[in-house]
């Protein structure tokens, strides 16, 4: 019976170095292409969640904090106390203050509603930068720069300015106030929903207008360790922050909001495209393992009298089967090597030159987003083989009804 298998695999293998039957070789096209789609989905998907998620961000932070509207006075003041507390809390890696203010620009034939907001943190200035269009972001350190503004693509657009056009700014509260103010950068982030609205200036401009001090703002950002724990780190911050005012450590009530809510649509968005991804696996997983099924039983069809000749020589049913199992896991192997090879490939080109393009209009990026996570591609082969070893067990079972007297006779 050793012998027998022995056999069986030499025959196995040498079947292998001959020209491949049509069925082998369907199989392993199949393989390959539903392997390299599963990749891909996956490459894409993530791809997609780090620039929305970047984006948003890019726009407000991990957790804003505001005054509760219960509250008269909707003014942020850093006081030691505050400053003491928020020092102390280990969901909080970093905060900045942050002004943002209603404002109108004005041209000579049109006018815009807009939010003027202080572009304090380095993220935000990192973000428009990565968005910056033309321009530049200025820098604020110098007194020269403080009434120049970085303003959206869309707004310039409707308003007709351009880099280095000036444009009146108005502020209006208990009197109208209004400078002159330059646009040092214009940004695009495709994102039509904040472009329409947001202006990024210097504090001192802002401070000009609402009278506010350094150490106050209308807004605190803060910045978690963890983006993944966020909705609980909020949770937990907003109970730390609701017993500092009843023990009266804080004098104001405040209220948190993360970057869940306040981009729960994009968000939204990307959990759709979760469930698409699971779709789109079960999709090519069945259409692998149904065409490898196809030609591993075309294999068989063609070794009956092999089969039926090891069978006679002593070898087991369960021993044959092995050996068609072995033959298919190999084809199976193959055809993800080069699904592999052939997507990781294309995935790498478009990481790093953005081949492929996309609609900003319809998915708020203007290519295709490539993130590369090897341990879930090592985690979705070593899956794919699993279930195509457990999927092949049973049509191999035809094996033990094929008779070698009668394969013999056959022949």
């Amino acid at each position: 019976m050793n012998y027998a298998l022995y056999l069986g695999r030499r025959l196995a293998l040498g079947s292998q170095g001959r020209k491949a039957s049509p069925g082998v070789k369907v199989a392993t096209a199949a393989i390959a292409l539903s392997v390299a789609v599963m990749i891909a989905s996956i490459a894409i998907v993530l791809g997609f969640k780090r620039e929305i998620t970047d984006k948003v961000l890019g726009f407000t932070s991990h957790i804003v904090m505001t005054v509760n509207p219960n509250e008269e006075d909707n003014i942020i003041t850093l006081t030691p106390t505050l400053k003491k507390l928020l020092d102390s809390q280990e969901t909080i890696k970093d905060y900045s203050l942050q002004i943002s203010i209603p404002t109108i620009l004005k041209t000579p034939n049109d006018f815009k509603g807009v939010f003027l907001k202080t572009l304090d943190d380095k993220a935000t200035r990192d973000f428009l930068k990565a968005n910056l269009v033309s321009g530049c972001i200025p820098d604020y350190s110098q007194d020269s720069a403080r009434l120049e503004v970085v303003l959206s693509r869309m707004a310039a657009s409707q308003l007709g300015l351009k880099q280095d056009d000036k444009v009146d700014c108005y502020f209006i509260n208990d009197e109208v106030k209004v400078r002159r103010i330059k646009i040092a950068g214009i940004y695009d982030s495709h994102f039509d929903a904040y472009d329409d609205l947001m202006v990024y200036g210097s504090r001192g401009l802002a401070e000009t207008f609402t009278g506010l001090k350094p150490n106050q703002g209308s807004s605190l950002l803060i910045t978690t360790p963890d983006f993944n724990r966020l909705d609980e780190e909020t949770d937990f911050l907003q109970k730390s922050l609701n017993a500092a005012v009843s023990e009266g450590l804080i004098y104001k009530s405040y209220y948190l909001e993360n970057a869940h809510v306040q981009g729960a649509s994009y968000f939204h968005w990307l959990s759709m495209l979760d469930t698409n991804v699971i779709v789109v696996l079960t999709l090519m997983m069945i259409v692998g393992c149904v065409t490898l099924v196809s030609g591993m039983l075309t294999i068989i069809l063609d070794k009956k009298r092999f089969i039926g000749l090891i069978k006679s020589l002593g070898a087991s049913n369960v021993k044959v089967r092995q050996v068609f199992i072995y033959l298919a896991l190999r084809v199976a192997v193959l055809g993800m090597i080069i699904g592999n090879v052939l997507i990781i490939s294309l995935l790498t080109v478009q990481d790093k030159l953005h081949v492929f393009k996309l609609d900003p209009s319809s998915y708020y990026i203007d290519f295709v987003p490539i993130e590369m996570d090897w341990m879930a591609f090592g985690i979705l082969n070593l899956g794919v083989i699993i279930i195509v070893y457990m999927t092949l067990i049973f049509p191999s079972r035809i094996i033990s009804k094929i008779s070698p007297a009668e394969t013999m006779r056959g022949e």
